[in-house]
This record gives structure tokens, C-alpha cells and sequence, in this order.
């Protein structure tokens, strides 16, 4: 497929010897399931759920309805869905018919959301009407005004005139014949789908994840977690993101025949009662997250004895975070790991030591995840020592989409993805992370490129220079410092910064939510800003208050 980095042969016939690729597109691997659990529950909401079997149905349906709206295999969409049953349905439809979805979030703005557009030629877009003050019907109108590829708007919610109703689409009885599905070809090689880069310059990549590749990354990461069939993912986080629905996620759960939860809010007084409700007994989480549910007063009024894993990715973990979890759920095992949506995922196994699962983000899945960890010189750092992590393997892409000049930069010439982590071994065997080589803002396991929000600032006609760091906080880990040098005389306030940013219509999780002062920025041996020395200085500033 055009603007995709195929697996080498020699290292795509070592996958398929080994049995982790199995040449099945994931509508066949859908299918299994679907068979074999007929009657458990798949996916529910609150009010909502749906067996295997009414799964398969309800996905089928719309798939045929899709295509009879117009949608062809092989097109690109983007969908940018909440955590709703719709999602699992349109997923599971979209295999179907060989369509690829470009994984956006729903935060994402007219300056993401057009980006994904045009760069994956998408003839759609799947979102809500609206959210709060912002209409998501709007953008898609202005972006169809810009690039003639997009067709179709599909909504959830009440549909305006030149939009799609995507529950009418679930519902209505297709016209099609469901045998006219099998007849449609799918290559197992080519993108089942498209997740999103963190993104350290500019707006994130696109990130091909293959049918071969990303059956196996559910079925692999559902194998560390502790599941059976009686198993309930709570999923609270965007279903866009790799985590809640492939790692294992939404598609782990399936697999084995459990069932997913799905809930757009992360607040305590939702989130404690449906867990008693329900049963649940896993749940994705990040830091800032179990931060806000153990400091919650409402946990003591609810049983949350049912949960047994909840998996925290994103960021690292701190010790005493840990120890709150386990005195608020009184039967967990907090699992870190550490993963990307490129592909490589190390988990702490249920069974290491404490110390263990205390102090590091955990280990490979697969034995052919190869992992060098490389020091300034890119030769491998002696164990112990600190060095960028870089990996390739059955599911790690060969390079991101339809970007040649980023592919260069972003990959050894052996085909090993520079992950821009830093990080070294501990002495069991398990991988520590000490930092990152990459110039991003982690915000609550959200990634903030700081050359994407400098470039717009720069714009402001107060603004000489700036730079974006991270700044501490306690909740979410990290918030976006603006640094600023200003112009002669000019002045320059946040809200006005804040306000400035909004003509470039992204996503308000990227936004400096502090403003620094400087005359001049301290700058490295090599003459550029030194970042690690503006990030202390703003450390000592936030303390100091």
C-alpha cells in the first residue's frame, strides 16, 4: 500500500514461522470470537449491552449500510468517537469492509482533525454533534470546504442537513446480502487501521498497525493481564488510544470471551459505583487518575473488592501512588506498563517481586521484541546504564505513514524505531524509565509536542523566542510552561497567550497553562536553549511558590 513501510521478507516469514503472524484480517479474527462466545456479553454502558452474537449483527448491518452509503473498501476515515457502544460497533463493521480508521481523539480540533484528513485521503468522518460549546459539525463542513476527498459526515446524535445519523446507520435493515462481505479482499499486511503519534514535531503521524501486527498485540498483551471469561474492563480512557483498546483493551477482552465496560467520565462518584455494579476487575488507568480516585472520600461509601488489575501506563508510577491504590481496592495488583502506540509493549508481570513491580515499567511480551538501548555515540550502553530505547519486532512499525524524511530520522538503518525513552535495565531483568531524548510535554499521559505549540507562539508579535518545557505538578505529572523571551517593551500574560492560540483551533489539552519571564535563555555547550536547565529553573519557580 502506498505510503506504508512494509515488515523486511526475511523478518515477515520469521513471523509467520513462529505463528505470531497468523494471515487472518482481523474481521476473521472478530469472527472467532463472535462464534465462540455467542451469548456473553461483549460490550456494554450503562444502560446498554450487547452479546457476541448481536455484536456481530448489529457490525454487519452497518457495514452494509456503509457501503451502500458509498464508503468502498480500501478508503481511509477518521473516527473520533467517545466511549460508547457505537464505537465497538463501528470497529468491528469497519473490518469488515476493509475500511481504515484514522484513530483520532475527541479533544482533537479543525487543526488535527483536517491534518488526519488530508493526509490519509479520508472520505470520512465519524464524531459527535457537538461537545459543550464546540460543534463538531461545523469543523467537518469547514474541513469538506478545504479537502474534496471528504464525503461524509456521520454523527452521534441528532444528524443536520448534510449529515449521517450513525445510530440510523446501526439500526436500519441493511439492503445488502451479508455474503457480499466474505467476497471482499483484505490483505493481512496491509493497515487494519491508523493510531496517532505522540508527536514531537508538529501534528502526531499516523502510525499503520497492520492486521497481522495487531491481533497479535491483543492476543499477546491480554496473556500478562489475568484474564478469564468472567473478567469486566472498566475502559475510561479515550478509546482512540492504543491502551483501552488494544493493549489488551477493548480487543483483549474480547478475545477471551469477557466483556468491556465502556464510560465517557473518570469522576469518582461514576466511576465507584459502577465498579460495584458491575463487578469490574480490570481497569486502565494513568497516574493523574488514581491520584484523583484514592484522595476521593466516596471510595469508603462503595465495594470495590471486585478489581484485581488496574494497569497504569503513560507515565511512570510513583511508589506511595501505589500504596493508595492498594489501600482504596483492597484485592489489586497494580500492573505497570510501558508501551507505544508504534508498537513495542513491556509489562510487569502479576507475579514479579514487589521491588520489582515497585521500581521498574516491567518487560517484552514476545521474545522477538529486540530492544537495544543506545548511548550519543548509537552504540548499546553497558547493562545498567542509561540510553535511548529502540526496538523492532512482529508488531513495532517499519516506519510511519506516507512521512519519508521523519521515517529517516526516526529509525536506525537496521530498522530498530528510535522511541526517544530513555532508559536502563534493572538488575531483574525489567526495563526502568529515566527520562526521554524526545522534546515532549507529558501531560497526564497526553503527549504534547513542544516544537508544535513553539512554532504558533512565535506568531505572537510580543514573542523575541520561546521555549516549552515541562513544568511539575502533582496530579497530572507534567503541565506546558511557556518560556518566553519578549520583545522590546511588550508584555504578555497567559490569558492573553491562551487567547492568542485559539485562532490555531487545537486541541486545549496543548496549551501552556504557565507563563515564564526570561531576558535571555541559558543556552547549552553547543549554543542552543538548554531545555533540561529551563525545566529547572521553572521547577525552583513553581516550588518557590
Amino acid at each position: 500500500m502506498r505510503g506504508v513501510t512494509p515488515f523486511p521478507p526475511e523478518f515477515a516469514a520469521r513471523y509467520r514461522a513462529k505463528g505470531y503472524w497468523r494471515d487472518q484480517p482481523l474481521r476473521v479474527v472478530f469472527k472467532i470470537w463472535c462464534d465462540a462466545f455467542t451469548d456473553r456479553i461483549a460490550v456494554r454502558d450503562t444502560e446498554r449491552a450487547l452479546t457476541f452474537s448481536e455484536l456481530d449483527a448489529a457490525s454487519t448491518n452497518l457495514a452494509l449500510n456503509l457501503l451502500e452509503l458509498g464508503i468502498r473498501p480500501g478508503e481511509r476515515v477518521v473516527v473520533q468517537l467517545p466511549n460508547v457502544i457505537e464505537f465497538a460497533v463501528l470497529h468491528f463493521a469497519l473490518q469488515k469492509i476493509g475500511v481504515m480508521p484514522v484513530l483520532a481523539l475527541p479533544p482533537h480540533r479543525f487543526r488535527e482533525i483536517s491534518f488526519f484528513v488530508k493526509t490519509a485521503e479520508a472520505v470520512a468522518v465519524f464524531s459527535p454533534v457537538a461537545h459543550r460549546d464546540f460543534s463538531f459539525t461545523d469543523m467537518i463542513v469547514r474541513i469538506r470546504a478545504e479537502a474534496p476527498c471528504l464525503k461524509y459526515g456521520i454523527v452521534i446524535g441528532d444528524a443536520p442537513e448534510g449529515f449521517f445519523s450513525l445510530a440510523e446507520l446501526i439500526a436500519k435493515p441493511a439492503s445488502g446480502d451479508p455474503s457480499a462481505l466474505d467476497a471482499i479482499t483484505i490483505d493481512p499486511t496491509d493497515p487494519a487501521l491508523f493510531l496517532l503519534s505522540g508527536g514531537t514535531t508538529g501534528i502526531p503521524k499516523l502510525i499503520p498497525r497492520t492486521h497481522n501486527d495487531y491481533a497479535y498485540n491483543s492476543r499477546m498483551a491480554a496473556s500478562v493481564c489475568g484474564i478469564d471469561k468472567d473478567s469486566v474492563l472498566l475502559d475510561v480512557l479515550p478509546i482512540g488510544h492504543n491502551l483501552p483498546l488494544g493493549c489488551p483493551g477493548l480487543q483483549g477482552f474480547l478475545l477471551n470471551g469477557a466483556t468491556t465496560l465502556l464510560h465517557t467520565s473518570t469522576a469518582p462518584e461514576e466511576i465507584f459505583p459502577l465498579i460495584e455494579r458491575f463487578g469490574v476487575t480490570h481497569i486502565h488507568a494513568v497516574p493523574a487518575l488514581l491520584v484523583r480516585w484514592t484522595e476521593s472520600p466516596l471510595a469508603s461509601q462503595y465495594d470495590l473488592s471486585s478489581v484485581r488489575v488496574i494497569q497504569s501506563g503513560g507515565q511512570r508510577l510513583q511508589p506511595e501512588i501505589r500504596r493508595r491504590t492498594a489501600r482504596v481496592f483492597p484485592n489489586v495488583t497494580v500492573q505497570e506498563n510501558f508501551g507505544m502506540a508504534e508498537g513495542l509493549l513491556m509489562f510487569v508481570r502479576l507475579d514479579d517481586p514487589e521491588d520489582v513491580r515497585m521500581e521498574t515499567v516491567g518487560r517484552k511480551i514476545c521474545e522477538d521484541d529486540e530492544i537495544l538501548l543506545l548511548g550519543e555515540d548509537d552504540q548499546p550502553v553497558a547493562f545498567g546504564e542509561v540510553g535511548e530505547l529502540c526496538c523492532r519486532g512482529p508488531y513495532t512499525l517499519r516506519g510511519y505513514y506516507d512521512a519519508p524524511e521523519h521515517n529517516a530520522r526516526a529509525f536506525t538503518p537496521d530498522g530498530f524505531y528510535r522511541s526517544g525513552d530513555l532508559m536502563r535495565q534493572h538488575p531483574s531483568g525489567n526495563y526502568m524509565v529515566e527520562g526521554r531524548k524526545k522534546d515532549l510535554i507529558n501531560r497526564g499521559a497526553e503527549k504534547i509536542s513542544a516544537e508544535e505549540i513553539e512554532e504558533l507562539i512565535l506568531q505572537h508579535p510580543a514573542v523575541e523566542n520561546v521555549a516549552c518545557v515541562p513544568m511539575p505538578d502533582p496530579v497530572l505529572g507534567e503541565r506546558n510552561c511557556a518560556c518566553v523571551v519578549l520583545r522590546n517593551g511588550s508584555s504578555l500574560e497567559l490569558g492573553e497567550l491562551v487567547d492568542f492560540l485559539g485562532q490555531f483551533e487545537l486541541a486545549k489539552f496543548k496549551y501552556p497553562e504557565r507563563i515564564e519571564r526570561f531576558e535571555e535563555f541559558p543556552l547549552s555547550n553547543f549554543g542552543k536553549v538548554s531545555k533540561k536547565d529551563l525545566t529547572a529553573i521553572v521547577a525552583g519557580r513553581v516550588s518557590a511558590q
